[in-house]
């Protein structure tokens, strides 16, 4: 991704509601404190994470019924 399409997302997420602006300044400083420290994971996340890994793989999805009732309980 280029310096000019950066910006651009970023102008356009000035445009978003404020406690989706919120999320994504939540998600951007999460991915800038991976810099700082190693991530580190026990051995129970690491297993649930390789598996899920692998259900990916083989295309084992949520259904779409199942993540949108996901974000009505979480208000999402």
């Amino acid at each position: 991704m280029t310096k000019d399409q950066i910006t651009a997302v970023f102008e356009r997420v000035r445009a978003w509601p404020e406690e989706r602006q919120a999320y994504a300044a939540e998600v951007l400083l999460l991915i800038e404190a991976q810099d700082a420290q190693p991530l580190r994971v026990s051995d129970d996340e690491w297993e649930a994470i390789q598996e899920s890994n692998a259900q990916a793989e083989r295309g084992e999805f949520v259904s779409d019924t199942d993540m949108a009732g996901f974000y009505k309980r979480h208000g999402l």
